[in-house]
This record gives structure tokens, sequence and C-alpha cells, in this order.
């Protein structure tokens, strides 16, 4: 019996005390961030819970107290709790101390706020406090010790584990390579597919030096930003940055913040106009040639310490650049294909179209980082304020904000990609994202229609590659399909499926 499974009093059972179970993390004591690098440990949860080892040892486990709740499993009951409205949860919380534990778990009252935003809130430290309006000095905190779960615990667990320290010590064969700048030559010949950091054109940008979260609030303190599932205005979301104790922090990323904040992103680089602009080195953005038409492809990226994204794939077979205005982000990186297995930790479906992988970041670097430092093709770097990273498509990637950070980032169609995106448009129709709706389903022609417009000798060598593609994949085909002709005359051969779609992206 799991830890969490309690029989009712008086029941005896050989099951009657926790099973065992894997071992997640060596430590709850990590380097600290700071450079004295003195030990840290994770603090006691606020109510006393503890892991459901410890069940082990435990004298009593309160979880008993429960009634029929007891009897069922600590994911199985979180999940109950998340269809219940706040009045019953706050009247289940009062029956017993165990209960009062579950149903103050934070995710319950983010779920029920993100459901039913107020108009009009302030924001309280925690998501229950926030959404019932409770004022700091009448919020309790009632000792449940005796308490072992790991559904409760965990959360509290990764949201207070040092993640720095994983950025630190980067293997020298994982580093990302660090450039200057480079010339659109370079960069087609030899970086296109390839990560890397630039550390001298986001320095030149108007916006450098200049905007920063401070200068936001104080520019735009009404303006609504777009945080995940939100829409806050940035006094909101700044006081949210600055307390919270979230495991994945909300992350304002935001598609129309141009307009919100009136700057020009269609001025000539360099000129007076302009805000900032796409580093030199990546050439034209072919998408460009759609106009009103084109996909999302930029947006303004800003979190607290710690927040940041799981493990993704850029959209629509595009490349991407990252460039950091202010703090620093920590990058892992893999790249996919056929043959390639995904990242440690991350599954991915057969037709590539949906990933899973831990919830939170803090998750994954507790459970799999050491194994990801040590898988082939890993790719880790550090892009600190004022430089720009380079994502190439198809590449996995988790990013970490290791310091309160705000960032520009951009996807694009390099001319060198044209056939992988023409490819991508066409045959994975089910994963074309970021378009108006009544575009989605024509875009690969739409593509091809503006690219016969204005560049028809590009729009040629993109469908001669894409020709060579299918070509590929037909050649593949046939040799799983009809074998040789021994094995014919033999009646046997190996039957399969495979495709050049093994390293579609995901949005």
């Amino acid at each position: 019996m799991a830890p969490g499974i309690l029989e009712h009093r008086g029941i005896a059972t050989a099951e009657s005390r926790p099973s065992k179970k894997i071992k997640i993390s060596e430590a709850a004591t990590f380097e600290s961030d700071e450079d004295d690098d003195v030990a840290v440990a994770v603090p006691s949860h606020p109510l006393g819970v503890k892991p459901a080892g410890n069940a082990y040892t435990a004298s009593e486990n309160i979880k008993s107290n429960c009634g029929l709740f007891a009897s069922l499993p600590d994911e199985l009951l979180s999940h109950i709790l998340e269809s219940f409205e706040s009045d019953v949860l706050i009247r289940l919380g009062s029956t017993c101390r165990a209960l009062y534990a579950f149903t103050r778990l934070d995710e319950l009252w983010r779920a029920l706020f993100v459901n039913a935003p107020p108009e009009d809130f302030e924001w309280r430290a925690t998501w229950r406090a926030t959404y019932l309006k409770t004022p700091s000095e009448n919020i309790t905190s009632i000792s449940c010790t005796n308490l072992f779960s790991d559904v409760l615990y965990r959360p509290f667990q990764c949201a207070h584990t040092p993640l720095n320290p994983y950025a630190r010590n980067i293997p020298k064969s994982n580093e990302i390579a660090r450039l200057s700048d480079l010339t659109y030559e370079e960069y087609a010949e030899i970086w296109v597919d390839k990560p890397f950091i630039l550390t001298t054109p986001v320095t030149q940008w108007p916006v450098y030096g200049l905007w920063t979260p401070e200068y936001l609030l104080s520019k735009f303190p009404d303006t609504k930003f777009r945080a995940e599932a939100v829409d806050w205005p940035m006094t909101k979301y700044m006081s949210y940055m600055h307390a919270n104790a979230d495991e994945s922090p909300l992350y304002l990323f935001d598609r129309a913040f141009a307009e919100k904040t009136e700057i020009d992103i269609m001025a000539p680089p360099h000129s007076k106009e302009a805000a900032y602009w796409s580093p030199t080195c990546f050439g034209e953005d072919l998408f460009s040639v759609l106009g009103e038409h084109r996909p999302d492809c930029r947006w303004m990226i800003m979190g607290p310490k710690r927040s940041g994204s799981t493990f993704h794939k850029d959209p629509n077979a595009t490349n991407a650049w990252n460039a950091v205005l202010t703090g620093s982000k920590y990058w892992l990186m893999f790249p996919a294909g056929p043959g390639i297995e995904p990242p440690p930790g991350v599954i991915v479906s057969d037709d590539q179209s949906e990933i899973t992988s831990p919830l939170s970041i803090a998750e994954y670097m507790l459970t799999f980082h050491a194994l990801a430092r040590q898988t082939p093709g890993c790719k880790e770097g550090i892009c600190h304020e004022g430089e720009v990273l380079h994502v190439p498509s198809g590449w996995f990637h988790l990013v970490l904000n290791l310091e309160d950070s705000l960032a520009l980032t951009q996807n694009f169609v390099p001319r060198k990609k044209l056939g992988d995106v023409l490819s991508f448009l066409r045959d994975q129709r089910g994963e074309v994202s970021g378009f108006k709706e009544d575009v989605c389903e024509r875009a690969y022609e739409l593509f091809v229609e503006r690219l016969r417009e204005q560049h028809p000798d590009l729009l040629e060598e993109g469908l001669t590659e894409l020709e060579k593609k299918g070509k590929k994949s037909k050649g593949r085909w046939e040799a799983l399909t009809k074998g040789g002709e021994e094995e014919s005359e033999s009646g046997g051969f190996s039957f399969g499926f495979g495709g050049d779609d093994d390293d579609a992206d995901i949005p």
C-alpha cells in the first residue's frame, strides 16, 4: 500500500506500511546561489508536511482521520479536490488537519483564479489569499505534523530547491559556442543548424539599457500583458513577480507587445525610429512575404527567477533567436531527427505532435539533469544581459531564468531552411500553428504563392529540396516494404513505418 493510502482504523493488513518509493533526488541540500557556495537546505514545509517515505518510521499518520478520504491515494484525492469550488474546499478543510493541508495546496486556488479571474484584485503572495482576498494578518497556519505526502511536499520542495547550481560546471563538450557576431555567409554555411550565442548585436539596440521591468512598470502600469492564461496589468504582474512561491512561476509571454508599447518594428535597422532589429547575420525572414497573414513571430518575455519553459520545439520548423535585455537565462538543448532519441525524461508521440515532460523545470532538474548532461548531443549555456541565443529549427530546448529577466524573441525562416518549412507546412498541417484560423489550413499554398511573386528563384530551390525529401522518403518506404530480390524469393521481409517527419517541430 502506497504512502497516503490508509485503511480505516481497526483494519489490520499486511500492506499497512507504505510501499517503497524510488529515490528521485539525492539532495535536499545543494550549493547556494551565493558566491561563497555555502550549502543551503530546503526549508521545512510551513504546515509540517513531510515526504511520503517518512511514514515508514512514524507512529501516526493523520490522514487516517480523513474518514473515507483516507482510503484514496493522494494523487486521486488531489484530483478530486480540483473539481470543488472554493466554499467546498474551505468547509472540507475545516474538518481535519490532513484535509486542511490538502485543500490549501496553492495549485488548486491558482486553477480557481485562472478559470474565473476577477477584474480587479490585489496580489497577496499566494493564490489562495489572493482569490479569497485574505489580508496577510488573517492568514492561518495550522500544524499538520505526521502528515506524509509527496503530492503536498514535492511542489514545495521544487519551489524551494536552489536551481542556479545546475547551470554551473558545464562540461566543455556541452558548451554552446559564444561569438561576437557573424556574417550572413558564415551563418548560412556553418551555423544555421547549430545553437550559438552572439555577444554584440543586442548592445546596439535602442531598447537595450532602456527597457527593464521597472521601466515598463513606470511607462505602462495599467497596460495588460499576456502571462500564460491571464491578462494582467503590469502593476499586478510585477507584484506577483516579486512575491510568489510557485513551483512554476507565471511567465509573461506577450505577442502584441509592440502595439501595446507603441514601438516601431518595421523601421529599418539602425534608424532613429527603430527600437530593435533582428541580428543582421540571420538575413531575410522569408515568412515576411506573407505580410498580414504571417504567423505569430515575436514576443516579449518577462519572468521572475526560476521561471522559464520546459522542453519544447519552436513552431512550424522555424529557427529563432532570444535576446536578453536584463537578467540571464540557462539553456539546455538537444538536436532532434530520425534515429535521435528525445532528451532524457521527455516522451514524444509517434507523430511528433505531442511532447510530454516533467511539469516543472525544478522537477526536471531534480530528476533528469545529471543524466541529460551526459547524453550525446547535449548543449548548455548561459545567455547573459545584452546577448542573443540562436535556436536551430527542430531542437528541443529548456530555458530557466537564473534571475528576474526581460527578453525579446523572434521566430524566422532563413533561406537555408526553406525546404524544411515548406515540408512542414505541406505534410504536417495538423501541427501548423500561429496563423489566423482562416489561413492555417492553406498556409502552405499561400506561402508558395507569395514566394512565387516575390522570390521565384528561392521558391524553385525550396521546391527542389522538397522533392528530394519526398524521394528520400519514398526510397525508405520501398526498402521497408519491398525488400531485396533475395528476400522476395524467400517470401520474407521486414515491414515497418518510417518517414522524414520524425524531427517535426512541435509548437
